[in-house]
C-alpha cells in the first residue's frame, strides 16, 4: 500500500488474523475493530458491557498512542457494534466517561453475532496532524 504505515502495539489485542491493529494514512489513522480482549492474556475480560466498553476504549487508546497521537483525544469517528440494543445505555455511560464534552461522530449498529461472542465491538478513525 502507498503511503500507509501499519501500527502494531502490544497495549492492544493481536491475533494471528490477516489484519493490522490500525493502519496510518498520512494523518488518519484507522483503528480495527476491538472487542473486550486483555492484550496481556488474550481473554476476554470479566465485568458487564460498560467494563468491557471500558477495556475496548483502552484497546483502542493504545492504537492511538502507538502511531503517534494523543489517546482517545484524538479520535473523530467511533462505530460501536452491540449484539443487544438493551445494552446501548450502559455503552453510553462507560463510552460517555472515557470521551467527555467533545465526543467523536459516531454510530451504533446491533448486529447479531461478534467474535468469541462478545456483547460489544468498537472501532475507531482518529486524525492524528
Amino acid at each position: 500500500m502507498a503511503d500507509t504505515e501499519p501500527i502494531e502495539t502490544d497495549g492492544a489485542p493481536s491475533t494471528d488474523n490477516p489484519y493490522s491493529q490500525g493502519v496510518r494514512a498520512g494523518d488518519t489513522l484507522y483503528v480495527s475493530g476491538y472487542g473486550p480482549v486483555d492484550p496481556d492474556t488474550g481473554d476476554v475480560v470479566d465485568g458487564d458491557v460498560q467494563d468491557q466498553t471500558v477495556r475496548v476504549l483502552e484497546n483502542i487508546e493504545a492504537v492511538v498512542d502507538e502511531a503517534g497521537g494523543d489517546g482517545l483525544e484524538d479520535v473523530v469517528k467511533v462505530t460501536v457494534y452491540l449484539t443487544d440494543l438493551e445494552d446501548y445505555e450502559r455503552v453510553n455511560e462507560a463510552y460517555g466517561e472515557r470521551f467527555g464534552a467533545e465526543p467523536p461522530a459516531r454510530v451504533c449498529v446491533e448486529v447479531s453475532r461478534l467474535p468469541e461472542d462478545v456483547r460489544v465491538e468498537l472501532d475507531a478513525v482518529a486524525y492524528l496532524g
